[in-house]
């Protein structure tokens, strides 16, 4: 177990020109005002919603083919 506190890298990282001071602050007045987002997992899909377990299951040719014709749910 580590005694340190969990270090967070900076927040905003410069990778191109050389901006001033004055700039650094428009910009980081600008982000501070966005609205924070997090996000949110949507809701799994309801059973009831699921259209392809309302589908009969696919009938295969073979013995007793004929009857799972006209009973799909008894085996």
């Amino acid at each position: 177990m580590s005694t340190e506190p969990n270090r967070a890298g900076p927040a905003i990282t410069i990778t191109a020109g050389n901006p001033t001071d004055e700039e650094l602050a428009i910009v980081v007045s600008l982000l501070s005002r966005l609205p924070r987002t997090e996000v949110v997992q949507p809701n799994p899909p309801s059973h009831w919603s699921n259209k392809a377990a309302m589908m009969r299951p696919r009938i295969n040719p073979g013995p007793g083919a004929w009857r799972a014709s006209a009973f799909p749910y008894q085996q």
